[in-house]
């Protein structure tokens, strides 16, 4: 890397679109004469879908089609990978609904208004069957099954040591059982779609992190081929996970398209989206945790059970949850069974951290329990019991091999920022008066895993002006992509970063792409930027080399962008010199010319393992119950930094979403299945104003496995803030008695606890 701009702070370039009004996002794609859709949705969590009368809609003015199963023809889409039997996704409800929102018709016509006034005089003839709501109905004896051909509402069941005794040889075992709330991800920008007939094939433009696998189930669902199929992320306005997946109104749109000739439009609504885009987390852990009474960990069991809702096609985040239980400790025996179970609810799917943060909290309220048990503070409980450096690389007791760390350091950081003494001294205090406002301190030590699809497309092209042209396979929801890979190649090439342009998202213009999720756009996706400029530089040292009659070893960069000499500080060529005369027959032998680019799609032999730890502060009000957040310090290493304004902004993100979570958010559901919490003045966020100004601290400790030294940074703040939160307020409790909570700690939540504890006690 030749350029100094690496971890500095760099702008985003992406920005002054944003901030002056031309971004584009689906909702402003509008080609002549697309119809407008909006979908029939059941409002019957289970039952048999007997008919669907479209008869009066057909009708209305400006109604162009009402479509259901029967005219669509779409195949049945499959659950995950590892389920096994008969839960695939009809593509719409054909013969079963399963939850409150599934679309079972389409409605097509002139203008929003009419598509939904005639979605109004859709009626779908359901016969109610039993609901199942939450994990304990799937499971109990004589369910209503949501499949009755699979004979069970487990869609897949997996273990690991469970007949084993691991906690032998403990003196102290806890038990706890952490409850990971169902959680809606309301991105900014909502579901849509906007298809466009042509020329035997289709064009798409949809607010994905995944555009490559958009276009190719729209392909297969449809029988064409992929290169038929145009597909375009344009700005995508949030995406947490829950836009790396292909919808079925996805498919009911395209499938339109083709059928009627016409373009095709629709934008979820913020109400549809509470039933419509797959919601997170969902998962129940009952954890023991064994342990000598010098507090070593003995070992550690874990029964998960995760609620899929009504189709199992995330039934691999509990498994991803069981891969990380050990976290950062060194704990010689873990023993799990998890089962992914399927209720009358909207299906879940990954949200930020996908199965990580549901591991971390579970352990660390487990670690706060068994040091309240051992009468130790939770600080040096975690201490006595981290994985050291020196034993990095570290191979955890579920196989995983953690690449590099410093766990101590970040445990010893968030206590100094953090002022962890005197805080424990004004809680002191303040118990002593009685205070109404009790002080609580928590603590959260974490380590994720990040780099899925350990590949990733990318292209560098220099132009006959010298700028240069980066296409990559990632496709960026908010996280600075644009900027991140301009600075890479501008930091190889030398060439300033405003004469770097990239290109992504965009099945025309890009060969490939995996897309974004799992912390994985820098270290995979910037890897393969960094190699592909690597060897344009080669080639162009080559190139230089000719035109100066040097050797090529004696070509540098030099600091004002050139391709230079090494001594010869007036000896230089400019790159479009270099990019015109690999054009130019006359200038080069033969085996220099040809346009200077390169691509690749470089593979990191593994996965890379964040770490961090956060330190929150609350004031809990033992009177109301009231929670007030009065600082959140996070100790977050995310491997070698590249630009500190984005892993800045990511951290922010992610903490405010893990205290959301801690705090505010949970969807509900009646016993009928139907939705408590389906739009923003009952699905509780925190607004700006509810949030402290966050204290940080940075850890570098670089990776080998990557030449950037890059691990992710998307989640980790979000797996680290739920539990130092939950178990900040639990410690305020703790004088009551009050030895667990689950989020969200509403101030309704909080009291009764109080309140039960002091009845307990009385």
């Amino acid at each position: 890397m030749t350029n100094p701009i690496f971890g500095r702070v760099v702008r985003r370039i992406e920005d002054p679109r944003f901030l002056t009004g031309r971004g584009r996002y689906v909702e402003t794609v509008r080609p002549k004469g697309a119809l407008r859709a909006v979908f029939v949705r059941s409002i019957i969590a289970h039952g048999r879908l007997e008919g669907v009368d479209v008869d009066a809609a057909s009708s209305m003015p400006g109604v162009v089609a009402v479509l259901t199963a029967a005219d669509l023809s779409l195949p049945d889409r499959p659950p995950a990978d590892d389920v096994e039997g008969p839960f695939d996704r009809p593509v719409p409800a054909s013969r079963t609904v399963r939850y409150v929102g599934e679309p079972v018709a389409l409605v097509l016509a002139e203008t929003l208004g009419q598509a939904s006034d005639a979605a109004e005089n859709v009626v779908a003839h359901v016969e109610p069957l039993d609901v199942v709501v939450g994990v304990d109905a799937a499971l109990a004896d004589g369910a209503s099954l949501l499949f009755a051909d699979a004979g069970t509402n487990v869609a897949y069941a997996f273990e690991s040591g469970w007949e084993e005794d691991v906690l032998d040889g403990s003196d102290v075992v806890v038990r706890v059982r952490v409850e990971h709330q169902r959680l809606a991800p309301s991105p900014m920008e909502t579901n849509a779609i906007v298809v466009e007939p042509h020329d035997e094939g289709l064009k798409v433009w949809v607010p994905s992190q995944v555009p490559f696998d958009v276009r190719s189930e729209i392909a297969e669902v449809l029988g064409l081929d992929e290169k038929a199929v145009h597909v375009v992320a344009p700005d995508v306005g949030g995406g947490f996970g829950n836009k790396a997946y292909v919808y079925p109104e996805h498919l009911m749109c395209a499938a339109a398209a083709m059928r009627l000739g016409r373009a095709v439009a629709w934008q979820e609504t913020r109400s549809e989206s509470f039933v419509g885009l797959n919601h997170g987390r969902a998962q129940i852990h009952d954890v023991e945790l064994g342990a000598r009474r010098d507090g070593t960990i003995v070992g550690l069991r874990v029964d998960i059970v995760t609620d899929m809702g009504a189709y199992p096609i995330g039934a691999y985040l509990p498994v991803t949850t069981s891969s990380m239980l050990p976290g950062p400790y060194r704990i010689p025996r873990v023993a799990y069974r998890g089962r992914a179970v399927v209720t009358n609810a909207v299906p879940v799917w990954a949200y930020r951290g996908a199965g990580r943060p549901e591991a971390a909290a579970s352990l660390e309220r487990a670690i706060d329990v068994l040091a309240d048990e051992l009468g130790v503070d939770p600080i040096e409980l975690r201490h006595r019991n981290v994985i050291r450096r020196d034993q990095f690389p570290f191979t955890s007791a579920t196989g995983e091999v953690y690449d590099t760390g410093d766990y101590d350091r970040a445990l010893d950081e968030v206590t100094r920022l953090g002022g962890y003494a005197s805080l424990r001294q004004e809680q002191q205090d303040r118990r002593r008066r009685g205070d109404v406002r009790q002080l609580g301190i928590g603590v959260s030590l974490y380590v994720e895993v990040t780099g899925f699809s350990r590949k990733e497309y990318s292209a560098v092209e220099i132009a006959a002006d010298g700028s240069a042209t980066i296409r990559s396979g990632t496709s960026p929801h908010g996280q600075g992509h644009e900027t991140a890979f301009a600075q890479i190649a501008s930091g190889v090439l030398g060439i300033p970063i405003e004469r770097v342009r990239v290109i992504h998202s965009d099945t025309a213009e890009v060969q490939r792409g995996e897309g974004t999720y799992g912390s994985r756009s820098l270290q995979i996706g910037g890897t393969s930027v960094f190699r592909s400029a690597e060897q344009v530089l080669e080639r162009a040292r080559l190139v230089a080399a000719h035109m100066m009659e040097v050797a090529p070893e004696d070509v540098v960069v030099t600091t004002d962008g050139r391709l230079g000499v090494a001594g010869a500080p007036d000896a230089s060529v400019s790159w479009a010199d270099v990019a015109s005369a690999t054009v130019d027959g006359d200038r080069l032998p033969d085996h220099l010319r040809g346009e200077l680019s390169s691509s690749g799609r470089p593979y990191q032999r593994g996965h890379t393992y964040p770490f961090g730890a956060h330190l929150a502060v609350v004031d809990v009000d033992v009177e109301t119950g009231a929670v007030l957040l009065l600082r959140l310090i996070a100790v977050d290493d995310c491997g070698r930094i590249l630009n500190p304004l984005l892993v800045e902004g990511q951290v922010h993100g992610g903490l405010a979403q893990g205290i959301a979570q801690a705090l505010f958010e949970q969807v509900v559901y009646d016993e009928l299945g139907t939705p408590l919490t389906s739009n923003l003045s009952t699905y509780q966020m925190p607004a700006a104003s509810e949030l402290p100004s966050f204290e940080r601290g940075v850890l570098e400790t670089p990776t080998p496995l990557n030449p950037l030294g890059a691990k992710g940074i998307g989640e980790s703040a979000t797996v680290g803030s739920t539990p130092a939160v939950v178990n900040a307020v639990v410690d305020a409790l703790s004088p009551f008695g009050v030895r667990h909570l689950d989020p969200p700690l509403t101030p309704e939540r909080v009291w009764r606890a109080i309140h039960d504890a002091r009845d307990r006690n009385a």
